[in-house]
């Protein structure tokens, strides 16, 4: 009994780790990844999925993710937000941050 759990339950794990390598399709999907599953995921789907959801919030917001030393310092909010909150949900952390640097964004043309 307790060996076809262990093996059950590994199944499911590989499943899960398996899943976390592949970024969203749609935005329903990529709103409900927790920052945990984010750091899970390969380098380039993790930061093509942050991006994504930061342009989505940015422009319910009305304003712009600049490049350079605005962007990285948004970036590192997102960063100690999800080390703070690692079972939060990554675009309700992004979303945050870009309300609180909000002020010193660039409106959206």
């Amino acid at each position: 009994m307790t060996t076809k759990l262990l093996v059950v339950a590994a199944a499911l794990l590989a499943s899960v780790s398996a899943q976390a390598q592949v970024a969203p399709l749609n935005f329903d999907q990529a709103a409900y990844v927790t920052c945990r599953e984010a750091h899970a995921m390969q380098v380039e789907p993790r930061r093509m999925l942050a991006l994504y959801l930061a342009d989505h919030a940015a422009r319910h917001r009305g304003v712009a993710i600049p490049d350079g030393e605005q962007g990285a310092q948004l970036a590192l909010l997102v960063r100690g937000g999800c080390t703070l909150a690692p079972d939060a949900y990554l675009f309700t952390v992004i979303d945050r941050a870009i309300v609180a640097e909000m002020a010193k964004l660039p409106k959206r043309r």
